[in-house]
């Protein structure tokens, strides 16, 4: 995927939302162990790599989920994070999602030049239950980052944040079921009851995929494709769109950019009822789909 950078690879488990990994799993099916971490090479300075015209490829006004296999914050990786940092400060034109499952080390781990944040980093913490959004919301309140929002994935547990979202910190909740084996069911009952909480406070809620097991009005619906957990994840439209979040994008002169001069996600006709789209940077347009 051309909005995923991975600049190191592998995990260790830290919560209940470990349990069934999806990295894991899918490390398994190739014959790898996800608990090996490792710097990947190719790839590991991704955000600066340049097309034939000496363009970047990734274009200014793009969002990059980072370490999407790893933790951006996990301490095996602490001899590279700080080389991740000077490549994320050299594409302020670029909005950077950062995720973590260990919030408590960050506070330790942000470069120097820091200060109270950059303007195009998105920070976001997993909270997969409630005990983990008790724990990991308060700490994710405390940090110095402009922009902060919530994972809810694996949804293993009835959450209920809406005190933390009447703050008016929050900016955008991502939910979505568990895949591979061993997955535990999504009930829409929790589904809904963060949609309406999101609602209420105007925050932004994205309900991205049931998972493979998915249960409403006592009905167990069992879905391993991953394309129709997202279509049926929109069907029930629970998504909603919330208050605005407004980045600062720059070029490297540190002039802010105009919205025309950003990158404008195209969507192909079966990405219309895709529960990502609202949190997607649309079609790389490689050419190795049809619609």
């Amino acid at each position: 995927m051309h909005d995923i950078w991975n600049p190191w690879h592998g995990c260790v488990k830290c919560s209940e939302g470990c349990k069934n990994c999806y990295m894991y799993a899918l490390d398994k099916q190739r014959g790898q162990d996800g608990s090996v971490i490792y710097k990947v090479g190719n790839n590991f300075d991704y955000p600066l790599h340049k097309d034939k015209k000496g363009s970047y490829k990734i274009k200014s006004g793009e969002q990059i989920r980072i370490c999407m296999t790893s933790d951006f914050f996990l301490s095996e990786a602490d001899k590279w994070r700080d080389e991740a940092w000077e490549i994320i400060r050299k594409r302020p034109d670029v909005i950077f999602f950062i995720l973590t499952k260990r919030p408590e080390r960050v506070k330790d781990n942000l470069p120097p030049w820091w200060g109270d944040g950059l303007e195009n980093v998105f920070f976001n913490v997993t909270c997969e239950n409630q005990k983990r959004a008790d724990e990991r919301i308060p700490i994710l309140f405390s940090l110095p980052f402009k922009h902060k929002g919530i994972m809810v994935a694996p949804f293993i547990g009835n959450i209920n944040i809406e005190k933390y979202l009447r703050k008016g910190i929050i900016e955008q909740i991502i939910a979505g079921g568990e895949n591979y084996n061993g997955a535990r069911p999504l009930y829409y009952e929790w589904v809904k009851n963060l949609s309406d909480q999101c609602k209420r406070n105007n925050t932004t809620f994205a309900f991205i995929e049931t998972g493979n097991i998915f249960i409403k009005d006592k009905k167990v619906y069992k879905i391993r494709n991953k394309s129709l957990q997202s279509k049926l994840a929109y069907r029930t439209g629970l998504e909603y769109v919330g208050k605005p979040m407004n980045f600062i994008l720059k070029d490297e002169l540190g002039i802010e950019l105009r919205k025309e001069d950003l990158y404008v996600p195209y969507f192909k006709e079966k990405c219309r009822e895709c529960g990502s789209k609202i949190i997607c940077n649309g079609c790389s347009k490689c050419g190795n789909c049809k619609d």
